[in-house]
């Protein structure tokens, strides 16, 4: 089977071509631009990439050309649209109105864009704006929901409570939720393989650090708590968002500084992060130069996002009552020895002792970073969420 994997955003649209049979990815690009002018579609298949800048004034244009890209003579993977055989879509935010992977009914659609749009106002409608447009050129293709919330629902409700009036959750839903479930769920099971046990014999700290970044308690193979909130705003700073923040400094900047309730979650959103702090970027590259060159705004900037991190590790530590793992992954996790090492310094009393030699060599697929006789293994691990998408696709069908 040949799924098709789906991530749409406002003005983009990302997408796989996997086969299940292997796991490969037979094709993949993205369009861009979707309703702005100078919009295109950069597409990859047999090992070779094709620009096609076109108009596409809408999602189901975009859906259109996509599916003319998978059947180019030159670079096309397959020769009728009869061989995709589903269309996992992924989905930021479900509520607790979905709990796990989902095939799109009418129903399903009508609930998606009724009760979820709130819960992530940039994120959801764009998707379902692509899931709208996948089922009108693709009316007899399955199409299947994939949450970044489904990971988390497994989380006690010690965990996910916000000390509310508890009448008020029942009513208005206001709990965390979490985000990046798909990558934190790869990471985690890739951990378990590499370490030779079964998830349910672990508890791992997974550490999805990126221009968004998300920390998870996974104890035997289960979300028990993670960073991130109501909203993707909360847990660790980030490239533009706040993390977390009493939420009566927010009335006051907001009453300081004149904004409405809106404009201030705004500038929560996109005006704070390691780019307010540093005055310079939210791009980490950018943050390491400036520190190099002697910047002690990007120095403070990276101190802080390291050190905000190593306290959810210890916390997440604590609260399952032990650790066998900590995994990095992500943009940053992936690609910042420096991010890593301020991660994971001090924390001997854990059980974790530290290869800086190794945290500092480029290593394609896993990569253990922890000394040999680490009691605690540190592993940095690309995640693969479209990989999770297709997966949780194919079991649904």
């Amino acid at each position: 089977m040949k799924i098709l994997v789906v991530n749409a955003g406002s003005s983009s649209l990302k997408y796989q071509l996997i086969d299940m049979e292997t796991e490969k990815v037979l094709a993949k690009g993205g369009c861009e631009r979707i309703g702005i002018e100078g919009s295109f579609l950069k597409a990859k298949g047999n090992g070779l990439e094709k620009v096609y800048e076109q108009a596409m004034p809408n999602h189901k244009v975009a859906i259109e050309l996509v599916i003319n890209a998978l059947r180019d003579e030159g670079i096309g993977v397959i020769k009728s649209m009869e061989e995709i055989g589903a269309v996992g879509h992924r989905i930021v935010a479900s509520g607790e109105y979905f709990k796990k992977t989902t095939l799109v009914t009418p129903e399903v659609l009508k609930t998606l864009e009724e009760k979820t749009f709130e819960l992530a106002p940039l994120h959801n409608p764009a998707a379902a704006t692509g899931l709208r447009a996948c089922i009108e050129v693709m009316p007899k293709t399955p199409m299947a929901l994939v949450f970044d919330t489904s990971f988390h629902a497994t989380m006690p409700e010690k965990a996910y409570l916000y000390g509310i009036d508890y009448n008020d959750y029942k009513a208005y839903g206001v709990r965390r939720y979490g985000a990046h479930g798909t990558s934190h769920k790869f990471v985690s099971q890739e951990a378990a393989k590499y370490l030779g046990k079964k998830p349910e014999q672990l508890k791992i700290v997974t550490c999805h650090l990126g221009n968004g970044s998300s920390i998870s308690a996974v104890d035997g193979g289960k979300c028990v708590d993670t960073s991130m909130g109501f909203t993707p705003l909360a847990g660790v700073l980030m490239g533009t968002r706040s993390g977390d923040i009493d939420a009566s400094a927010v009335e006051f900047l907001a009453r300081k500084k004149g904004l409405s309730h809106a404009d201030a979650v705004t500038y929560l959103n996109k005006k704070c992060g390691v780019a307010g702090i540093s005055g310079v970027s939210s791009d980490f590259r950018d943050l390491d130069d400036g520190a190099k060159k002697g910047n002690k705004r990007c120095e403070l900037a990276l101190d802080m996002f390291s050190y905000q991190t190593k306290k959810y590790v210890g916390a997440y530590a604590a609260a399952m009552g032990g650790l066998d793992c900590i995994v990095f992954t992500a943009g940053i996790g992936e690609n910042s020895p420096n991010v890593r090492e301020g991660v994971c310094e001090n924390l001997e009393f854990l059980g974790v002792k530290f290869d800086k030699n190794e945290n500092n060599l480029r290593v394609d697929g896993i990569h253990e970073i922890s000394a040999k006789d680490s009691k605690v293994k540190v592993l940095v691990i690309p995640t693969n969420e479209e990989l999770v998408i297709a997966r949780e696709t194919a079991a649904l069908l």
